[in-house]
């Protein structure tokens, strides 16, 4: 499956994409998934309890490891392309909520215990070894890879979402009624330097990221609504009302450039929208129902959506498409759900 390096996005090129690979032999919902900054790799993490890694490049399954006695919920990579940070699911009361494991030789090499819930945010800095996790027990904790022991706390109100901004220097935590909250990641425990709402809408934030300029910021709401604001200002620049999906929140996602917002719908679409024209630029059929999990790849004309099948979409002008979707052996219109 060959696919072109990131350029900057022009609407045909966005409006073309359609699926070029697809994996359909997971054994549940896929929970969580989560791009390399780097390399052309891929990790998810599903109901089945099992972590797999992807050549994104290629549209190939390198590596499937499986964990049932804690099962496999949020995932992300740190900074080594073998190695992720994975939440439990299973066995929470033990505070093994976070483990650090490797790829390479299926290890774990690290627990990290405090969660006494699920966690239902993680995400790792881009700077340093430092990440972040937000579990359903009110609480932000900060985390060093190198040490098992918990570096900070934050107690919130509701269901906690965090993100890091592209430089690392800043970080967000999204809580209770919408508020949006902005701390210094070198000084957070003097408290946030920026705080705003999102008006008119107090439903809770189930994800945010920032855009790679660090000037927007995307939030997906639990009620489906998609919402980009100043990052500075906290304004709200559009937003985009989609079909409810009450049991499965959506995931958001901009391109690289920033110039973009892809997402998923209740009512099984995937949509793309301009944001500095406010229009939706592209509607497509995601052929896998809800797309609970969507990210587009930092490197490549490319994002992925994901239920309880994952997909690779890429330009259908790209000479590969038809062989690459020969290769993984079911065509999009004969996904079974």
């Amino acid at each position: 499956m060959a696919m072109a390096s990131i350029t900057a996005l022009d609407d045909d090129t966005v409006r073309s994409m359609s699926i070029g690979a697809v994996f359909s032999d997971f054994g549940g919902k896929i929970n969580s998934l989560d791009f390399h900054r780097k390399d052309d790799l891929l990790v998810t993490a599903s109901e089945d309890d099992s972590v797999r890694l992807y050549d994104i490049a290629n549209a190939r399954l390198l590596k499937t490891t499986n964990h049932n006695k804690h099962g496999t919920d949020r995932v992300c990579f740190t900074h080594h392309p073998n190695s992720v940070i994975c939440s439990s699911i299973h066995n929470l009361d033990s505070g093994e909520s976070l483990r650090y494991l490797s790829m390479y030789d299926n290890r774990c090499l690290r627990y990290f215990k405090g969660h006494k819930q699920r966690v239902v945010s993680l995400c790792m800095s881009p700077i340093n070894d430092s990440f972040m996790s937000g579990s359903l027990d009110h609480s932000v904790r900060m985390w060093d890879l190198r040490v098992n022991g918990c570096q900070g706390i934050l107690r919130l109100r509701g269901r906690p979402t965090v993100a890091y901004d592209q430089q690392g220097l800043v970080f967000a935590v999204a809580m209770e009624g919408g508020a949006i909250k902005l701390f210094d990641s070198r000084s957070y425990d003097k408290g946030p330097f920026d705080a705003f709402l999102v008006g008119g809408d107090t439903s809770e934030v189930c994800d945010i990221k920032f855009s790679n300029d660090g000037k927007s910021v995307l939030l997906s709401t639990t009620n489906n609504n998609i919402y980009v604001l100043d990052a500075y200002a906290g304004d709200k620049q559009c937003g985009f009302n989609l079909e409810p999906s009450p049991s499965t929140p959506i995931e958001a996602s901009f391109t690289p450039d920033g110039q973009y917002v892809v997402s998923g719908s209740g009512d099984g679409t995937l949509h793309a929208w301009n944001i500095s024209r406010r229009n939706e630029v592209a509607c497509w059929n995601s052929h896998i129902g809800v797309a609970a999990c969507l990210k587009w790849a930092p490197r490549r004309v490319m994002f992925v959506a994901a239920s309880s099948v994952l997909t690779f979409w890429i330009p259908n002008s790209e000479p590969e498409l038809a062989s690459a979707k020969g290769e993984t052996g079911v065509p999009p219109e004969q996904v079974s759900l």
